[in-house]
């Protein structure tokens, strides 16, 4: 499915990164692995890279070669760093990263950033003016836009899956002249090293998730789903955001509209 096809995944370290970067190995795909930390198991060539450094990420894309056929945005700091770290890492490298790296895309290629369940409320009003103003956003204007808007502890792990998701509803079409397709995944809780990070923070609601699935997830249920969207299979999937959770995104759905 992926021979002959260059794909980064970030975040390749550990958890649905590292498991995503295996399956599309195991695949034929050529895998530049980038994470701040070195991966615990090899899958494909390894980039070190800081997503929170704007001088990290310049670097990175100088060395990737032309032609990259796929970019997974896999790397993210859970709820319990900084919320500017948070932010900084999740959303604003993310998006710095993905607008450097289109010029070096081939046509044809597909983008997937992983989202989450605990960016359902980017569709409420109330969360509308921080999600616009993040459109303009920059690593130096951080610190200050988190004050601004209320964004502190849990808040900035929600808020920065609420703009990414919105991100990629909004550039469904942006790259459509080349071919290039953006979409994104929303995991629910998955059992990944982080995992204790938002049981940790979320408290009372994390364990009644939990008691409402019959299991958290694993990477491995995830990175199919990623490696689909990056295939030429999924060509015509465009700006969508696939909620991939044992069925906890239904859930809460018919819960909020009475069903």
């Amino acid at each position: 499915m992926f021979q002959g096809k260059t794909v980064v995944v970030t975040g390749a370290a550990s958890g649905i990164g590292a498991a995503t970067a295996a399956w599309l190995a195991e695949r034929g795909a050529e895998v530049l692995a980038v994470d701040i930390h070195p991966p615990r198991r090899e899958a494909g060539r390894f980039l070190q890279a800081d997503l929170s450094d704007p001088g990290s990420i310049d670097a990175l894309v100088a060395a990737l070669p032309a032609g990259v056929h796929g970019l997974a945005n896999i790397a993210g700091l859970p709820p319990t760093r900084p919320a500017a770290q948070v932010v900084a890492v999740n959303l604003v490298g993310l998006k710095y990263l993905t607008t450097r790296l289109v010029p070096k895309m081939a046509d044809g290629a597909s983008i997937v950033n992983l989202a989450s369940l605990a960016g359902l409320g980017w569709s409420q009003p109330e969360a509308k003016p921080a999600i616009d103003a993040s459109e303009q956003l920059d690593f130096a204007g951080v610190e200050a836009f988190c004050s601004r808007h209320g964004i502190e502890g849990a808040r900035s792990y929600f808020f920065s899956k609420e703009a990414l998701i919105v991100w990629t509803l909004r550039n469904r079409w942006t790259w459509r002249d080349r071919g290039i397709r953006m979409n994104a995944v929303s995991p629910g809780p998955v059992d990944t090293p982080i995992l204790k990070d938002f049981v940790e923070t979320l408290g009372a609601r994390a364990e009644e998730d939990m008691r409402t699935m019959d299991r958290p997830g694993r990477p491995g249920d995830i990175a199919p789903v990623v490696a689909f969207l990056l295939s030429d299979e999924a060509a015509w999937i465009r700006g969508s955001n696939l909620p991939v959770d044992g069925g906890m995104y239904s859930n809460l759905l018919c819960q909020m509209h009475g069903f």
